[in-house]
């Protein structure tokens, strides 16, 4: 089995522009159901519909090799990265985990949180 993942947007310009430029993923089609991205070999299915229900945890992310880097490159583009204030996180949003991982989260335009993750080797 191969897995898609599969967001939601209520606008899928914003969401077009969101996923393909801000984030760089492979722009596949825009289809009257989706919008479809690809990464890394797996597709995403920015599904259009009529209101987005947002949950307060991650519904999509991504797994970088240098987080640091990541979290930069994006802030120059004008992305920040959410602040929480029941975990501790550095200047740039991110919280470093008891194993090591290193996480940072942001929202997509609909509001749906999206992690970038950098596990220890």
């Amino acid at each position: 089995m191969k897995s898609i993942l599969f967001a939601a947007t209520t606008n899928p310009k914003a969401s077009r522009y969101f996923y393909e430029n801000t984030l760089g993923l492979s722009f596949v089609a825009d289809h009257p159901f989706a919008v479809v991205f690809e990464t890394e070999g797996i597709t995403l299915r920015v599904q259009k519909v009529a209101q987005v229900v947002t949950v307060p945890c991650t519904t999509l992310g991504f797994e970088v090799s240098d987080i640091r880097a990541s979290v930069a490159d994006l802030n120059r583009t004008g992305v920040s990265f959410e602040q929480f204030e029941f975990m501790q996180q550095d200047e740039s949003g991110i919280w470093i985990t008891p194993d090591g991982a290193m996480v940072a989260w942001r929202k997509d335009p609909d509001g749906s949180m999206i992690s970038l993750a950098q596990v220890p080797a």
